[in-house]
């Protein structure tokens, strides 16, 4: 499966964007997806996963209650929706995939990255 990431951009804090990672390739949607997202100097984090049908969700401790995932198997589209963005929210943002079951919550559970959009927060 191929990825692409878009939705990225500037943004005042307290500002909210959608992030959606559209995929193509193998037409089955049974993949569990996660966003990541990475600053220069610190490894790739993990903010949020989904299962393959969306009954399951997972998020880091710093997004709970701001950011939401969810996924549309019929136009094959993952989105991250992100409100009361903060300036540490700033970082290029990946969507990640890979066909097996359950949330996948570590870089290493994905075998399918695409690329990433940038997010900026300004304070």
């Amino acid at each position: 499966v191929q990825l692409q990431a878009s939705g990225g951009g500037l943004v005042q804090a307290g500002d909210s964007l959608r992030l959606s990672c559209a995929a193509s390739g193998r037409t089955s949607s049974d993949y569990a997806v996660g966003w990541f997202r990475q600053v220069p100097g610190k490894e790739r984090e993990l903010v949020a996963a989904i299962n393959w049908n969306g009954r399951s969700t997972g998020y880091t401790d710093s997004v709970k209650g701001r950011f939401t995932i969810s996924r549309d198997n019929a136009k094959n589209m993952v989105y991250l929706q992100m409100n009361s963005l903060i300036p540490e929210d700033t970082a290029v943002y990946y969507c990640a995939a890979n066909y097996r079951t359950g949330v996948l919550k570590t870089a290493r559970e994905y075998a399918y990255w695409g690329r990433g959009t940038l997010v900026t927060v300004s304070s």
